[in-house]
Order: structure tokens, then C-alpha cells, then sequence
């Protein structure tokens, strides 16, 4: 009988790519040229075209976008929506932190319950009814 695979964790993102990928959800598809437009003129210092390019290939290599080529021309879409990205996250996060604390870091969390206000703990058991 083969095994089920436990997913890849999903990758963090550094600034820049979380950067691009808020655009890209926002415009749930796009290029590098508009992605570039639309982040250099909120910046500081604006950046090249090729900064863009080779942050959103890694971006396809990391798995989070699809890329389509025409011509020339690269487009790009999600391959997940930012909730399911925040949700993978979230998930390789807590799990990380009880893998190395173990009893300590779940301490902390029944301890962080204690103070949260009686709508979010209804919120909380809602999601954590939802995944099971």
C-alpha cells in the first residue's frame, strides 16, 4: 500500500516576495512589467525591471506562481490564494515550534487562550472544526 506524502512545508517570504506576491493576489494575474509598475510607485527607491523578473522565477520555482509563456512575454498566476498560503504557514509554523518545544510551546498557546475574549475562541474552535 504506498504512503501518503506529508506536503512540502511552504517557503517563508523574504520582503521583496511578499512584496510581489501581494500584488499578485491582488491582480490574480499579471506580468512582471505591471507587477513592477504597480510596486514602484509606492517605493522608496524603485527597482528594475530584472529585480522583478528574477524574484518572480524564483517565485515559480518555489512553487507559488504559475507561469505561462508567449512569445516573449511570461504571465503569471497564484498557485495558491492567500489564505491558502497563510493557512500552509501557519500550520508548518506551529508544528515547527512543537516539534523543538514540545509541552513548552503548547503551554504558551493554552496560555494565550486564557486572555482571548469569548467571539475569537468561538472563531478558533470554528477553524479548528473546519480542518478536522
Amino acid at each position: 500500500m504506498p504512503r501518503s506524502r506529508t506536503p512540502e512545508p511552504l517557503p517563508s517570504l523574504y520582503e521583496l516576495e511578499a512584496e510581489i506576491m501581494q500584488e499578485v493576489w491582488r491582480r490574480g494575474e499579471t506580468n512582471v512589467k505591471q507587477v513592477m509598475e504597480a510596486l514602484n510607485q509606492v517605493a522608496a527607491t524603485p527597482r528594475a525591471y530584472t529585480t522583478y523578473m528574477t524574484v518572480m522565477q524564483r517565485l515559480h520555482k518555489k512553487g507559488l506562481l504559475d507561469r505561462t509563456r508567449t512569445g516573449r512575454s511570461d504571465t503569471y498566476v497564484p498557485t495558491l490564494s492567500q489564505g491558502e498560503y497563510r493557512e500552509g504557514r501557519a500550520r508548518a509554523q506551529v508544528a515547527g515550534l512543537v516539534q523543538e518545544y514540545g509541552d513548552v510551546a503548547l503551554a504558551h498557546f493554552a496560555r494565550a487562550l486564557t486572555s482571548a475574549d469569548p467571539a475569537t475562541l468561538r472563531r478558533l474552535q470554528k477553524l479548528a472544526r473546519d480542518e478536522l
